[in-house]
C-alpha cells in the first residue's frame, strides 16, 4: 500500500497539474488509503479469527481453554499491524509509535490497576487449570458449567440457565470446587426410617437396590450405616460411587427408587412429631 501510495504521488507530480491541487489530492489520497487499510484489516482479522478457531477446535492438541486466547491474539495482532500501517502512511516511524505505545501502555496500566489484577489473575487461571472449560464448578458460591476463560474474566452458565461473567481477579481470590476434576463421585444419600421398623430390613432394600443399579461402582464398595439416632426417625447414610457423568442422574433415581421400595415393604419414612403426655391432677 505505501509503495502504491508513493508511485501516485510520483504521477500526480510528473501530471502538471496545479501545487495547490495536488496539495489536496495527495493528503486525500493517503486519507483514503488509511480508511482503505483499517477495513481491510478489520475485516481480515474476523476472517483469519474464525479460520484459527475452526483449526483449533478441530485439532486435539490445543485445549479448549487456550482456543479463546489464540483467536483474540491472532485478532488483535491483525488489528494492531494495520493501525501500525496507518500511522506509517501518515509518516509516523516505528520508533515513534514503539515510544508512544510504551507510554500510552504505562499510562493505561498505572490507570487501570483492577484490569491488570484480571489480568494476572488470568494468567495464573491458565497456567494452572484449576478448572477448564466445559467444567462444572462451583466458584464463590456460584455453580454452573465454565464456557469461556478469558484474560480479564470468565463467563459460567448456572443450571438454570443464567449467563454469568466473573472477573478473574475475584475467581482467584475464592475458594473454587471443580465438580469435574475426579472422574468418579460419591453420592452422599441419606434415609430415615421409624424406630419401629425393621434396620437390617430397610439395610437389605438399599443394598439390592444398589445392587442392581448398574452405574454404582463395585470399587470403591457401597456403605450402608445407621449415622443418627434423631428426634423423629432412625437416619440411615448410603454411600456409593458412580463416574463424575452419571453423579446426578442416578442420584435423583435412587432416592425413587428407595422410596418406592419402602412403601411397598411398609418401611416408614416419618415426618417430625413430638409425643405430648398430659398428666392430670386430682383435686381434694
Amino acid at each position: 500500500m505505501d509503495n502504491f501510495l508513493l508511485w501516485i504521488g510520483k504521477a500526480l507530480e510528473k501530471s502538471g497539474l496545479p501545487d495547490w491541487t495536488i496539495a489536496i489530492i495527495d493528503p486525500a489520497l493517503n486519507i483514503l488509503g488509511a480508511i482503505g487499510i483499517l477495513i481491510i484489516g478489520w475485516w481480515l482479522a474476523g476472517r483469519v479469527a474464525k479460520k484459527t478457531k475452526k483449526a483449533c477446535d478441530k485439532t486435539d492438541k490445543i485445549d479448549n481453554t487456550i482456543t479463546p486466547l489464540i483467536v483474540q491474539f491472532v485478532r488483535y495482532a491483525i488489528i494492531v499491524t494495520a493501525v501500525i500501517s496507518v500511522l506509517q502512511i501518515f509518516g509516523i516511524g516505528t520508533a515513534s509509535i514503539i515510544a508512544v505505545l510504551g507510554s500510552l501502555g504505562l499510562a493505561i496500566g498505572l490507570a487501570l490497576q483492577g484490569a491488570m489484577s484480571n489480568v494476572a489473575s488470568g494468567i495464573m487461571i491458565i497456567a494452572l487449570r484449576p478448572f477448564s472449560v466445559g467444567n462444572t464448578v462451583e466458584i464463590g458460591g456460584i455453580s454452573g458449567t465454565v464456557t469461556q476463560i478469558g484474560l480479564f474474566y470468565t463467563k459460567l452458565n448456572t443450571f438454570d440457565g443464567v449467563n454469568v461473567v466473573m472477573p478473574n481477579s475475584k475467581i482467584w481470590g475464592t475458594e473454587i470446587k471443580n465438580y469435574s476434576k475426579n472422574k468418579i463421585r460419591r453420592m452422599n444419600l441419606k434415609f430415615g426410617i421409624g424406630y419401629g421398623d425393621d434396620i437390617n430390613k430397610a439395610y437389605s432394600i438399599i443394598d439390592n437396590i444398589y445392587k442392581a443399579e448398574s452405574k454404582i461402582l463395585d470399587d470403591p464398595a457401597p456403605t450402608i450405616a445407621v449415622t443418627e439416632l434423631a428426634d423423629s426417625s432412625v437416619n440411615l447414610i448410603a454411600y456409593a460411587w458412580t463416574k463424575t457423568g452419571d453423579w446426578w442422574d442416578t442420584q435423583l433415581k435412587l432416592v425413587k427408587t428407595v422410596k418406592e421400595a419402602f412403601d411397598k415393604e411398609g418401611i416408614s419414612i416419618p415426618f417430625p412429631q413430638t409425643d405430648v403426655h398430659l398428666f392430670s391432677e386430682k383435686s381434694e
